[in-house]
């Protein structure tokens, strides 16, 4: 049996991982596409609706909706504005 002792929080992992440049950079790479994914998520839950309403709304499949959450899948932006649309939201792109 491990001592709790021996754990590390999650605080201290991170403080860890940023010390590595690989890490902080594909951290850097992915952060539009989870930016993207919890706007997506948020919206839905806002909503009260589950992916298989949204996906209903969308004219897709709750799979779909599912991977695109997930990160598994990498939606093209006309995707992303029929979700919003669905959810009577706009898609809004910023380029910083």
């Amino acid at each position: 049996m491990q001592n709790i002792d021996n754990f590390q929080t999650w605080e201290e992992v991170k403080t860890e991982w940023e010390k590595d440049p690989g890490f902080v950079r594909e951290r850097k790479k992915l952060e539009p596409r989870y930016r993207a994914i919890f706007a997506l998520i948020g919206a839905r839950l806002n909503k009260k609706w589950s992916q298989t309403k949204l996906a209903q709304m969308a004219g897709t499949q709750q799979s779909a909706i599912a991977r695109v959450e997930s990160g598994n899948a990498n939606p093209t932006i006309d995707f992303l504005g029929r979700l919003a649309s669905a959810m009577n939201s706009q898609l809004v792109i910023q380029i910083r």
